[in-house]
């Protein structure tokens, strides 16, 4: 979406000025079937995900040994201090002959990368609050893979199908209105807008815990925006990070390559057909303490004079190749899910 939209939707939920969150692009570092927060060590790993970020993202990303900052040679992000992961699963199409694709993506508006995601670091309605950056090794993880009930989405997860491709009208603040916590059951104008919001607040010991969850929550009352006060058990207030990308659904909407009896034909690439399994994963690997430097000036957009830019192309040009090579399903259809038989 564009800044100018997001200010005053984020305006409603008491987010009063864009100097409270950051928004930059980041575009596709790799499409990978790896994950070193949840099958740590695994090659491949049980299913596919787009991920952005530094290019020392491998299998195994072990914080006393991995720091990304340290071993990272680019970063597809447009700040160039950042060397964090940010990863989710991937959406395929399923045809009416059981084939699959992978629904690619798009930039979103008003950024120069190339399919990624967008990243926000919200510092929310608290201007005279402490925001305390994440520490070196921390890593988190939102959603469950394994979800198939919409009612255990957790709020801040959601689908928006856009009428088209300018997100025109805007439909407000993310995950309100007409957004849904699974897979939309139309063909879509525009694609999807995809939202994955994390907890706000930190335990203030663990950069870790054994479910990637237990050591972050949500506000114990309001929201974080608002100025929420965090729970006694989580009282260190941190950035609300949150991804949004650009499902570029278009190719797809031929409803006679639908299934017969109408139902919708996406699955998450783990080969949920709900989408209720929605989750989102990432690891901290900002350089020094640039993070901070940026809560504390609430820097804004993706241009912000405390941290450094590089242009969109060398954001662009980092990439890395798959540790587990295989076909994705961009060129070719495939007969299944990568890593599943179905």
């Amino acid at each position: 979406m564009l800044l100018k939209h997001l200010v005053p939707a984020l305006a409603g939920a008491h987010l009063a000025t864009a100097q409270e969150l950051m928004r930059f692009g980041c575009s596709q570092l790799t499409i990978d079937r790896i994950d070193p927060l949840v099958e740590p060590g695994n090659l491949p790993s049980s299913h596919m995900h787009q991920v952005i970020g530094g290019n020392s993202f491998n299998a195994s990303m072990t914080p006393e040994s991995h720091d990304p900052p340290t071993v990272s040679t680019c970063t597809s992000c447009t700040y160039s201090e950042d060397f964090s992961n940010y990863w989710t699963a991937n959406v395929y199409f399923k045809a009416r002959n059981g084939t699959f694709k992978r629904v690619p993506q798009v930039r979103n508006l008003g950024l120069g990368v190339e399919a990624g995601m967008t990243v926000y670091y919200i510092r929310g309605y608290q201007p005279t609050a402490q925001v305390t950056a994440f520490p070196p090794g921390f890593r988190m993880l939102v959603g469950d893979s394994m979800n198939r009930d919409a009612s255990k989405v957790p709020h801040g997860l959601c689908f928006r199908c856009e009428s088209n491709m300018d997100q025109n009208p805007f439909g407000g603040a993310p995950c309100t209105g007409s957004d849904i916590p699974g897979f939309p059951n139309q063909a879509c104008g525009g694609g999807w807008r995809v939202t994955v919001t994390f907890p706000s607040c930190w335990d203030g010991k663990n950069t870790d815990s054994p479910d990637h969850k237990s050591h972050i929550a949500y506000p114990a009352s309001g929201t974080f925006e608002s100025g929420g006060a965090c729970p006694s058990t989580h009282p260190v207030k941190i950035p609300q990070v949150m991804y949004e990308i650009i499902f570029d659904t278009r190719q797809f909407n031929n409803k006679a390559d639908w299934p017969a009896d109408g139902s919708q034909p996406f699955y998450w690439s783990m080969g949920d057909n709900t989408g209720y399994g929605i989750h989102g994963d990432y690891l901290f690997g900002w350089k020094g303490d640039a993070l901070q430097r940026a809560m504390d000036g609430k820097c804004s957009g993706d241009r912000c004079s405390p941290l450094q830019r590089q242009t969109d192309q060398a954001a662009i040009n980092c990439v890395k190749g798959q540790s587990a090579p295989e076909n994705i399903g961009d060129d070719q259809w495939l007969t299944s899910l990568p890593g599943l038989q179905m």
